[in-house]
Protein backbone atom coordinates (compact mmCIF):
# COMPACT_ATOMS: atom_id res chain seq x y z
CA UNK A 1 0.00 0.00 0.00
CA UNK A 2 1.28 3.15 -0.84
CA UNK A 3 0.38 4.97 2.57
CA UNK A 4 2.29 2.29 3.99
CA UNK A 5 5.92 3.64 2.62
CA UNK A 6 6.87 7.65 3.53
CA UNK A 7 6.37 9.97 1.16
CA UNK A 8 7.39 13.29 1.35
CA UNK A 9 5.23 16.02 -0.28
CA UNK A 10 6.06 19.49 -0.80
CA UNK A 11 3.84 22.14 -2.89
CA UNK A 12 5.60 25.54 -3.96
CA UNK A 13 4.42 28.36 -4.95
CA UNK A 14 7.08 29.45 -7.26
CA UNK A 15 10.13 27.33 -8.23
CA UNK A 16 12.59 28.27 -6.15
CA UNK A 17 11.06 28.31 -3.14
CA UNK A 18 10.90 24.51 -2.13
CA UNK A 19 14.84 24.67 -2.79
CA UNK A 20 15.49 27.78 -0.74
CA UNK A 21 12.95 26.66 2.36
CA UNK A 22 12.72 23.04 2.37
CA UNK A 23 15.67 21.39 0.16
CA UNK A 24 17.41 20.00 3.73
CA UNK A 25 14.57 18.05 4.47
CA UNK A 26 14.00 17.13 0.71
CA UNK A 27 17.22 15.52 0.85
CA UNK A 28 17.76 14.16 3.92
CA UNK A 29 14.23 11.92 2.96
CA UNK A 30 15.19 10.81 -0.52
CA UNK A 31 18.78 9.92 1.20
CA UNK A 32 16.65 7.48 3.66
CA UNK A 33 15.48 6.00 0.46
CA UNK A 34 11.88 7.83 0.65
CA UNK A 35 9.91 9.12 -1.84
CA UNK A 36 9.69 13.28 -2.08
CA UNK A 37 7.48 15.01 -4.58
CA UNK A 38 7.64 18.55 -5.04
CA UNK A 39 4.81 20.65 -7.08
CA UNK A 40 5.69 23.60 -7.99
CA UNK A 41 2.45 26.00 -8.09
CA UNK A 42 3.80 28.32 -10.59
CA UNK A 43 7.00 28.81 -12.20
CA UNK A 44 7.48 31.91 -10.62
CA UNK A 45 7.94 33.54 -13.87
CA UNK A 46 6.57 37.41 -13.11
CA UNK A 47 7.65 38.20 -9.78
CA UNK A 48 11.14 36.14 -9.04
CA UNK A 49 12.79 36.32 -12.22
CA UNK A 50 14.01 39.85 -12.44
CA UNK A 51 17.35 38.90 -13.32
CA UNK A 52 15.88 37.39 -16.67
CA UNK A 53 13.69 40.06 -17.45
CA UNK A 54 16.16 42.41 -17.19
CA UNK A 55 18.07 40.32 -20.08
CA UNK A 56 15.04 41.19 -22.38
CA UNK A 57 13.98 37.65 -22.11
CA UNK A 58 10.33 37.23 -23.00
CA UNK A 59 7.17 35.32 -20.69
CA UNK A 60 7.71 31.91 -22.07
CA UNK A 61 11.53 31.54 -22.65
CA UNK A 62 11.52 32.91 -18.79
CA UNK A 63 9.21 29.75 -17.82
CA UNK A 64 11.14 27.59 -19.99
CA UNK A 65 14.12 28.84 -18.03
CA UNK A 66 12.92 28.54 -14.38
CA UNK A 67 11.53 24.66 -15.23
CA UNK A 68 14.62 24.08 -16.55
CA UNK A 69 16.25 25.18 -13.14
CA UNK A 70 13.63 23.83 -10.76
CA UNK A 71 13.80 20.64 -12.52
CA UNK A 72 17.62 20.23 -11.93
CA UNK A 73 17.40 21.65 -8.82
CA UNK A 74 14.95 18.61 -7.82
CA UNK A 75 17.01 15.92 -9.27
CA UNK A 76 20.19 17.36 -7.21
CA UNK A 77 17.45 16.99 -4.23
CA UNK A 78 16.65 12.88 -5.35
CA UNK A 79 13.04 13.99 -5.65
CA UNK A 80 10.09 14.47 -8.31
CA UNK A 81 9.00 17.49 -9.78
CA UNK A 82 5.93 18.42 -11.60
CA UNK A 83 4.49 22.24 -12.50
CA UNK A 84 0.84 23.45 -12.53
CA UNK A 85 1.91 26.53 -13.98
CA UNK A 86 -0.84 28.38 -12.54
CA UNK A 87 0.68 31.70 -12.77
CA UNK A 88 2.17 34.29 -10.48
CA UNK A 89 1.87 37.70 -8.95
CA UNK A 90 -0.77 37.12 -8.42
CA UNK A 91 -1.26 33.77 -7.87
CA UNK A 92 -4.84 33.13 -8.05
CA UNK A 93 -6.62 30.52 -6.11
CA UNK A 94 -9.38 28.37 -7.67
CA UNK A 95 -11.26 25.66 -8.14
CA UNK A 96 -9.38 23.84 -10.56
CA UNK A 97 -6.06 24.35 -9.61
CA UNK A 98 -7.36 22.74 -5.77
CA UNK A 99 -8.61 20.13 -8.00
CA UNK A 100 -5.02 19.30 -9.68
CA UNK A 101 -3.71 18.91 -5.81
CA UNK A 102 -6.22 16.58 -4.83
CA UNK A 103 -5.70 14.42 -7.57
CA UNK A 104 -1.71 14.96 -6.44
CA UNK A 105 -2.29 14.36 -3.08
CA UNK A 106 -4.22 11.15 -3.81
CA UNK A 107 -1.48 9.48 -5.99
CA UNK A 108 1.20 10.30 -3.63
CA UNK A 109 -0.16 9.66 -0.43
CA UNK A 110 1.94 11.79 1.44
CA UNK A 111 2.95 10.90 5.13
CA UNK A 112 3.98 14.30 5.55
CA UNK A 113 3.26 17.31 4.13
CA UNK A 114 5.49 20.60 3.50
CA UNK A 115 4.09 24.25 2.49
CA UNK A 116 4.21 27.79 3.29
CA UNK A 117 2.92 29.04 6.31
CA UNK A 118 -0.58 31.28 5.49
CA UNK A 119 0.81 34.94 6.36
CA UNK A 120 3.25 36.48 4.58
CA UNK A 121 2.82 40.57 3.76
CA UNK A 122 5.25 40.70 1.46
CA UNK A 123 4.20 37.67 -0.93
CA UNK A 124 0.59 36.92 -1.67
CA UNK A 125 1.47 33.74 -3.91
CA UNK A 126 2.83 31.79 -0.73
CA UNK A 127 -0.50 32.03 1.21
CA UNK A 128 -2.56 31.50 -1.65
CA UNK A 129 -0.32 28.45 -2.23
CA UNK A 130 -0.83 26.87 1.32
CA UNK A 131 -4.78 27.79 1.40
CA UNK A 132 -4.82 25.90 -1.88
CA UNK A 133 -2.78 22.46 -0.38
CA UNK A 134 -4.49 22.60 2.72
CA UNK A 135 -7.76 22.53 1.36
CA UNK A 136 -7.15 19.90 -1.19
CA UNK A 137 -5.40 17.94 1.87
CA UNK A 138 -9.09 17.70 3.80
CA UNK A 139 -10.92 17.12 0.18
CA UNK A 140 -8.12 14.31 -0.44
CA UNK A 141 -9.77 12.66 2.57
CA UNK A 142 -13.59 13.04 1.45
CA UNK A 143 -14.38 9.39 -0.65
CA UNK A 144 -17.49 11.79 -1.58
CA UNK A 145 -15.16 14.19 -3.25
CA UNK A 146 -14.72 12.95 -7.30
CA UNK A 147 -11.47 13.19 -8.70
CA UNK A 148 -10.59 15.84 -11.33
CA UNK A 149 -11.50 13.45 -14.17
CA UNK A 150 -15.23 13.25 -12.64
CA UNK A 151 -14.17 9.34 -11.61
CA UNK A 152 -15.08 8.29 -7.99
CA UNK A 153 -11.98 7.66 -5.70
CA UNK A 154 -11.46 4.42 -4.65
CA UNK A 155 -10.93 3.35 -0.91
CA UNK A 156 -7.24 3.16 -1.30
CA UNK A 157 -7.03 6.67 -3.24
CA UNK A 158 -8.37 8.34 0.14
CA UNK A 159 -5.61 9.62 2.09
CA UNK A 160 -5.23 9.74 5.64
CA UNK A 161 -4.29 12.87 7.40
CA UNK A 162 -0.32 13.48 6.98
CA UNK A 163 1.20 16.34 9.28
CA UNK A 164 1.36 19.43 7.62
CA UNK A 165 4.49 21.57 8.50
CA UNK A 166 4.96 25.30 7.08
CA UNK A 167 8.57 26.01 6.22
CA UNK A 168 10.63 29.06 6.99
CA UNK A 169 9.56 32.33 4.94
CA UNK A 170 11.99 34.57 3.78
CA UNK A 171 11.21 37.31 6.55
CA UNK A 172 9.84 35.55 9.60
CA UNK A 173 9.04 37.74 11.93
CA UNK A 174 7.10 39.86 9.43
CA UNK A 175 4.84 36.29 9.20
CA UNK A 176 4.37 35.54 12.66
CA UNK A 177 6.66 32.13 11.73
CA UNK A 178 7.08 30.77 15.08
CA UNK A 179 9.29 27.14 14.65
CA UNK A 180 8.22 24.64 16.94
CA UNK A 181 10.65 22.47 14.77
CA UNK A 182 14.18 22.09 14.02
CA UNK A 183 15.50 19.77 11.47
CA UNK A 184 19.54 18.92 11.49
CA UNK A 185 20.26 19.18 8.05
CA UNK A 186 23.90 18.64 8.24
CA UNK A 187 24.27 15.66 6.51
CA UNK A 188 21.94 16.93 4.08
CA UNK A 189 22.90 20.22 3.20
CA UNK A 190 25.50 19.37 0.43
CA UNK A 191 22.73 18.51 -1.47
CA UNK A 192 20.88 21.39 -0.29
CA UNK A 193 24.02 23.17 -1.62
CA UNK A 194 24.09 21.62 -5.44
CA UNK A 195 20.34 22.34 -5.32
CA UNK A 196 20.14 26.11 -4.83
CA UNK A 197 23.21 26.38 -7.30
CA UNK A 198 20.74 24.97 -9.86
CA UNK A 199 19.32 28.25 -9.50
CA UNK A 200 21.65 30.75 -10.85
CA UNK A 201 18.30 33.08 -11.86
CA UNK A 202 17.68 33.86 -7.99
CA UNK A 203 21.83 33.62 -7.18
CA UNK A 204 21.65 36.27 -4.49
CA UNK A 205 19.12 33.83 -2.49
CA UNK A 206 22.78 31.24 -2.09
CA UNK A 207 24.64 32.75 0.59
CA UNK A 208 21.38 34.18 2.57
CA UNK A 209 20.20 30.78 2.89
CA UNK A 210 23.77 29.11 3.90
CA UNK A 211 24.11 31.90 6.67
CA UNK A 212 20.07 30.61 7.79
CA UNK A 213 21.15 27.10 7.80
CA UNK A 214 24.26 27.77 10.14
CA UNK A 215 22.27 29.80 12.30
CA UNK A 216 19.01 27.56 12.51
CA UNK A 217 22.11 25.03 13.41
CA UNK A 218 23.23 26.66 16.59
CA UNK A 219 19.57 26.65 17.59
CA UNK A 220 19.64 22.93 16.48
CA UNK A 221 22.39 22.11 18.90
CA UNK A 222 21.17 24.59 21.58
CA UNK A 223 17.87 22.79 21.85
CA UNK A 224 19.64 19.30 21.64
CA UNK A 225 21.82 19.00 24.07
CA UNK A 226 24.27 20.97 26.66
CA UNK A 227 25.51 24.59 26.17
CA UNK A 228 29.00 24.02 26.34
CA UNK A 229 30.34 26.91 24.23
CA UNK A 230 32.23 24.74 21.63
CA UNK A 231 32.26 25.61 18.13
CA UNK A 232 28.86 24.33 16.03
CA UNK A 233 29.12 22.84 12.82
CA UNK A 234 25.10 21.92 12.72
CA UNK A 235 23.30 22.99 9.88
CA UNK A 236 19.28 23.75 10.60
CA UNK A 237 15.93 24.24 9.27
CA UNK A 238 12.87 25.50 10.83
CA UNK A 239 9.78 24.43 10.33
CA UNK A 240 5.91 24.90 12.27
CA UNK A 241 3.81 22.20 12.77
CA UNK A 242 -0.26 23.13 12.01
CA UNK A 243 -1.97 20.57 13.15
CA UNK A 244 -1.91 19.06 16.62
CA UNK A 245 0.43 16.07 16.93
CA UNK A 246 -1.11 12.26 17.86
CA UNK A 247 1.04 10.49 19.95
CA UNK A 248 0.87 8.34 22.94
CA UNK A 249 4.40 9.14 23.98
CA UNK A 250 5.50 12.32 25.21
CA UNK A 251 9.12 12.96 23.56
Amino acid sequence: MAENFPSLLVISAHAGDFVWRAGGAIAAATMRGERASVVCVSYGERGESASQWLQGKSLDEIKDIRRAEATAAASALGADIEFLDAGDYPLVESGETVAKLVDIFRRVQPSVVLTHPLLDPYNGDHPAAARMALQARVLAQAIGVTNADGSTPTRDEIIGAPPVFFFEPHQPEQCDFKPNLLLDITSSFPLKQKAMECLPAQRHMWEYYTSLAVRRGVQVKRNAGPNLGLPVETMGEAYERYYPQVTDLLA
